[in-house]
Parts: structure tokens; C-alpha cells; sequence
């Protein structure tokens, strides 16, 4: 997939024009909701096998080698170029296709009431065939060990259909938040503990959940080793029946990390007992905190790398936001909290208040400010092809098992078309 950023005075005639693809492949791949009003800085996806590159002042075969990741014979195979005959600056090279890795790609659904919406549905059932794994968020966990399901719906035939594992994710949130009271009581009662799990292997084999994925959060700091012999119970008895077993993990960047959302989470010990861990690389920006990337790459970068040194890279799934926020100016702590909205929903905020998208080119994060109704100033961080590549980049150069979103639901198209583009994803 050729990504383009638009630029000031282009239209889809022209784009299309310069990839020789027609206007209409590029509206449905990008579910353009004005394609006669493109946005500045808005960046689409090219459906093409490969990519075009125009040469720059400077080239050379091995510069362009490095910068597309492949080798300078192809290139010249793949463009009939001379090896004696220098590149002219604005030339377009085609770059063909890198081959496709392997890649487990999970998504969280979380259900909001008594039923699953049918806008949730839908999103689920177009995901899928996508989705190694599917996350119905959450069965929470009640202080006498039994489970309060959430609305399910038909995800079960949905997953069978597309060859998608159910991940059946167990919480300790209790009213909304996590608690740390119910997993002290959780961590450090053995027959709460061995009722939790007589009732979590007996509701998965009636719901065909196949992997079962504990995230739990925000705990004692005391309750680290309580929730380590946790696991390892809990994984010596789920293999046994048969299922797979996961975790959630904060984003951390050493073992020696403290804080409520930390220091309990040891990821040394995830890595020797869970068959994979997902880890929250996402909330850097947050809806009542300072506005910034919800996931910028250096951050991402840090925490996998550090992950990596405690675990197998084949057991780490890097968490990936499908949203982004939309803060009000000047940011005041305790102030209004920021509007989650989908990259669709930012790009149409954009169009309508007439911005023009900035690129963060270190942070690897898209961007814009507009002026709201009521005069004040607002800035919106959100997430493209561009942003979206490069975690997918960094995904292949630590050689990590696959992706995990948070959540389905928040319409991005060229997610999708990127992720098959970069990987084969893999089906249980």
C-alpha cells in the first residue's frame, strides 16, 4: 500500500492520476465521507501492490535501498534501470511488495449496557476476518469468586466463522474502576482464588472461550508475589484443561517501576508462565491529562524494548489505540476532559472547521487545532496511515508476536488495509 499525504490544491482526480488507480478504488478504500473535500495534511491510502517512490535530490540506489527496505537489485530488477546511469531527481521508482510476516493481531469489544449495539456488532463481524483473537471486555470478578458476565450476543458465531479464538478477559473492576481492594481480597484467599477458577473454566468451556486473559490492575504494591503464585495456579490448571492463557501489563520501562499501576505487574514472571502477555502501549495522552499522542513511538519503542529483555519477543503483543482525543485550550488539570473520537470522526472535525493536519514527525502522531462554538481553542491527537505504519515498522523490528486494539467499534479504515498489507495474520 502506497500511503499519500494531500497536499494544498489536490484533488482525488489528480492523486488517482499520479498512482494510475481510479478515484472510486481510493474512496472505498479510505470510506471517504467527502471526497470532493479533501483535507490538507489528511493522509490516504493507495490501493496498490507495492508503493512509488519519487526520486529526491541526493538519491542514490543504496540511500533508497535503506529508506524502502530492500535491496538495490530489486529495485533495479523491478524499475529496468541501468546500474551506470545516475538517477534524475522526480523520477518514480516502483517499489514492489516486501513479503509478510506472521502476526497474532487481537481486539478488544466492550459492550456498553445490557446488549451488544448493532453498530458494535457490525464493527466486530468486519474485524474479524482480520483478528486472531477476539477480547469481549470484561467478565468481572466478584468477591466470592463468581463472574458477572458481559452482554455477548452472537460474538461466538461470529468468531467461529472467521476462524477468530474468543479471549475471554477477567477483570477486577468493581464499579466502573479497578479495584485494588478486590484484588487483595482476590490475590490472598485460596478458596476465592480456586472457586474464580472453577467458575472461569466452566463458564469458557460453555461460551467456547479459548484463551483465557487476566487484566488485573491497579494493585497493592504488596500484592506482586500474591498475584505471581496467582498465575501460576492459574496457569497450571487452564493447561491443564486445555486453554491458553494471557495477561494484560502496564506500560512499564523497568523492573524497578513502582506506582499503583506497576510495581505489582512482574513482567519477568508474565513471560515464564502466560502463553503471550499484551501490554497497554496507549494512554501517554489521556482524556483528563495534559494533551499529547495517546501512544507516541518513542514511548511505545522504550517499553517494548525493555519487555523484551524479561520475556521472549514472541510472547509480546503491543497494545494499539483505535481513537484519539480532543482537548479543550489551555489545558487545566481537573478542567473538562478531552472527547474521545475515531480517526474518521477526527478528520471530519478537520474538514468542518477547515484545518490543516500537522505531522509530529518524533512522536510519529498526527494533529490539528481549531477554534470550537464557543471561541475556545482546541487541539486534537489522533491516529493515520502514517502513525499507524510506523508501529507496524517497529512491530517487524523487534520481531514481537502481533498487535492488540483497543477497541473495536471507532471506525479506521486504513488500519485494516495496512495490517493485511504488513502481515499474515494468523488463525488458530
Amino acid at each position: 500500500m502506497q500511503i499519500h499525504v494531500v497536499q494544498s490544491g489536490q484533488s482525488l482526480y489528480v492523486i488517482s492520476h499520479s498512482y494510475g488507480v481510479t478515484v472510486e478504488s481510493i474512496i472505498e478504500a479510505n470510506e471517504l465521507s467527502a471526497p470532493g473535500n479533501l483535507v490538507v495534511g489528511q493522509a490516504l491510502v493507495i490501493p496498490i501492490a507495492g508503493m512509488y517512490y519519487w526520486v529526491q535530490p541526493g538519491d542514490s540506489l543504496q540511500s533508497i535501498a535503506v529508506k524502502v527496505g530492500l535491496s538495490e537489485m530489486a529495485i533495479v530488477q523491478a524499475n529496468h534501470l541501468d546500474w551506470n546511469t545516475p538517477l534524475q531527481a522526480g523520477r518514480r521508482l516502483y517499489i514492489p511488495p516486501r513479503p509478510r510476516r506472521n502476526a497474532e493481531i487481537n481486539a478488544y469489544v466492550e459492550p456498553r449496557g445490557e446488549h451488544v449495539s448493532p453498530a458494535l456488532h457490525e464493527a466486530a463481524k468486519k474485524a474479524a476476518p482480520h483478528l486472531t483473537y477476539l477480547a469481549p471486555f470484561s467478565f468481572h470478578i466478584l468477591r466470592d469468586g463468581t463472574l458477572k458476565a458481559p452482554p455477548l450476543n452472537d460474538f461466538a458465531t461470529i468468531a467461529a466463522q472467521q476462524g477468530v479464538t474468543l479471549m475471554m478477559a477477567v477483570t477486577n473492576l468493581e464499579k466502573g474502576q479497578f479495584s485494588a481492594e478486590l484484588g487483595e481480597v482476590v490475590l490472598n484467599d485460596a478458596v476465592v482464588q480456586d472457586h474464580l477458577l472453577d467458575n472461569v473454566i466452566r463458564t469458557a468451556k460453555e461460551l467456547q472461550f479459548r484463551d483465557i486473559h487476566f487484566d488485573i490492575e491497579h494493585l497493592r504494591p504488596t500484592d506482586r508475589e500474591a498475584y505471581n503464585r496467582f498465575l501460576r495456579k492459574a496457569a497450571a490448571r487452564l493447561h491443564a484443561q486445555g486453554f491458553l492463557m494471557s495477561t494484560a501489563l502496564a506500560p512499564k520501562i523497568s523492573a524497578a517501576q513502582t506506582g499503583a499501576w506497576y510495581t505489582a505487574h512482574d513482567y519477568k514472571v508474565h513471560g515464564e508462565v502466560a502463553d503471550f502477555v499484551i501490554i497497554m502501549t496507549y494512554e501517554w495522552g489521556y482524556s483528563g491529562g495534559p494533551p499529547m499522542p495517546v501512544s507516541p513511538l518513542p514511548s511505545v519503542r522504550r517499553v517494548l524494548e525493555y519487555a523484551i529483555t524479561e520475556m521472549p519477543a514472541s510472547k509480546v503483543m503491543m497494545g494499539q489505540n483505535l481513537y484519539g482525543y480532543d482537548w479543550t485550550l489551555p489545558y487545566v488539570p481537573g478542567g473538562p476532559f478531552a472527547r474521545a473520537l475515531s480517526p474518521q470522526q477526527a478528520i471530519d472535525l478537520a474538514r468542518e472547521r477547515r484545518a490543516g493536519i500537522q505531522y509530529d514527525h518524533v512522536a510519529q502522531a498526527p494533529h490539528f487545532q481549531y477554534t470550537g462554538d464557543a471561541g475556545k481553542r482546541h487541539i486534537v491527537w489522533f491516529e493515520d496511515a502514517r502513525s499507524i505504519q510506523a508501529k507496524f515498522n517497529l512491530v517487524k523490528e523487534l520481531g514481537i508476536r502481533g498487535v492488540s486494539y483497543w477497541k473495536l467499534g471507532l471506525a479506521f479504515p486504513q488500519n485494516w488495509l495496512l495490517l493485511e498489507d504488513n502481515f499474515r495474520v494468523v488463525k488458530r
